[in-house]
């Protein structure tokens, strides 16, 4: 298994994905304790992946509930009321991913450190089980002190 990154190469994915978070929502997470983890999912479960090449080379997953990701897709759709997981709410729910990660993209560049996004992938089920030969780092945020959504991110960087 490939070592994680960084604290310093952790803080970027961790700060868009908040900022971008909050814009497009107006709700407002906070981090909880990062930490080494499985990829096991037992509830109806969202996740989005996307590939990180580049100088860094992994994936950054977002889960989150089945009705949180609802929400959040109402939220990006200007409150309209989301029943199901249609194509119209997983297309939003795909482009915050790729909001976020374009702008770690960008944090990244501006620290001299180049990386690509790949499109995301979504994976709607219970009892999910995913494997990476990359050590996940999980990233709890918080809303109103309950986990709202996860943060995984496996990268690492190149030497």
């Amino acid at each position: 298994m490939k070592k994680a990154l960084d604290v310093n190469n952790i803080n970027p994915f961790i700060m868009s994905t908040i900022s971008i978070f909050e814009s497009v929502t107006q709700l407002k997470l906070v981090v909880g304790k990062p930490q080494l983890a499985e990829f096991h999912f037992e509830g109806p479960t969202y996740t989005i992946t996307v590939g990180v090449v580049g100088e860094m080379k992994g994936q950054a997953v977002l889960s989150m509930s089945i009705d949180n990701a609802k929400d959040i897709a109402s939220r990006m759709m200007f409150g309209m009321p989301v029943a199901e997981l249609d194509e119209m709410a997983c297309s939003a729910l795909n482009e915050l991913s790729n909001m976020i990660m374009g702008n770690t993209a960008t944090v990244f560049s501006t620290q001299g450190k180049i990386i690509d996004i790949t499109p995301p992938i979504a994976m709607v089920g219970s009892e999910l089980t995913m494997r990476s030969d990359i050590t996940p780092i999980a990233v709890p945020l918080m809303l109103d002190g309950n986990e709202y959504l996860k943060l995984f991110i496996c990268v690492y960087e190149e030497e």
